[in-house]
C-alpha cells in the first residue's frame, strides 16, 4: 500500500500507553470516528494502555492528583452549580476515596451529557473492524495473559504496529 494510491483507504495509526478513565476516551473515540469514516485503523496498546484490553473495565478511574488542570464539576444539583469549576487544594485529592469519587462523578458527567463509556466505545471500534494490538514486551514484563483480553485482539510486538504504521497517513500517540 502506498500513501499516494487514492483507491486506498485512509490509514490511522495510534499507540494508547495509559490506561486511566481520562485517558482511555482519546484512542476509542478516534478510532471509531475514523473507521466510521472507512479509514483503517490500528490501535497498538502499551505499557498502562494494555489494560483497556483486558475483559472488564472497571478497574478504570481517574485521579485528579495526576491532572491537576482538570476541573471539577457536579453531574448534579441546579444548573449554577454544575456551571462552576470547583477547584479542588491538591491535599484534599489525596485523601483516601477521592479517586473514586472523582471517578464516579466524571462516568456520572459523562452519562448526563450522552456520551459513551468506555466499553461501549471500544465495542464500536471492534464491530468497526479496528485492529487492537496489545504490546507482547509489555504482556510478559506485566504478566498479562491474553485470556484476559477482550476477543479479537492481536499480540504483537513494536515491529507489527510499525508495519501499519509505515503507510499511516495519520500517526498518533495518546
Amino acid at each position: 500500500m502506498s500513501q499516494s494510491d487514492p483507491n486506498q483507504p485512509t490509514r490511522l495509526a495510534l499507540i494508547a500507553s495509559k490506561g486511566t478513565l481520562d485517558w482511555a476516551y482519546p484512542p476509542f473515540i478516534l478510532a471509531s470516528a475514523a473507521a466510521a469514516m472507512g479509514w483503517d485503523v490500528a490501535i497498538f496498546f502499551t505499557f498502562y494502555g494494555l489494560t483497556l484490553l483486558q475483559k472488564d473495565l472497571s478497574a478504570a478511574s481517574v485521579s485528579p492528583l495526576g491532572n491537576p488542570a482538570m476541573p471539577m464539576r457536579l453531574p448534579f444539583g441546579p444548573d449554577s452549580l454544575q456551571k462552576m469549576d470547583l477547584p479542588i487544594p491538591t491535599a484534599l485529592m489525596s485523601l483516601p476515596g477521592f479517586n473514586v469519587a472523582a471517578t464516579t462523578l466524571m462516568k456520572q458527567t459523562f452519562s448526563n451529557k450522552g456520551v459513551s463509556t468506555v466499553g461501549e466505545l471500544r465495542e464500536m471500534c471492534v464491530d468497526l473492524g479496528v485492529r487492537m494490538i496489545g504490546c507482547q514486551m509489555t504482556m510478559d514484563v506485566f504478566g498479562f495473559s491474553k485470556d484476559t483480553f477482550i476477543d479479537g485482539v492481536e499480540i504483537g510486538g513494536a515491529a507489527t504496529f510499525l508495519e501499519f504504521a509505515s503507510d499511516a497517513n495519520v500517526s498518533l500517540f495518546v
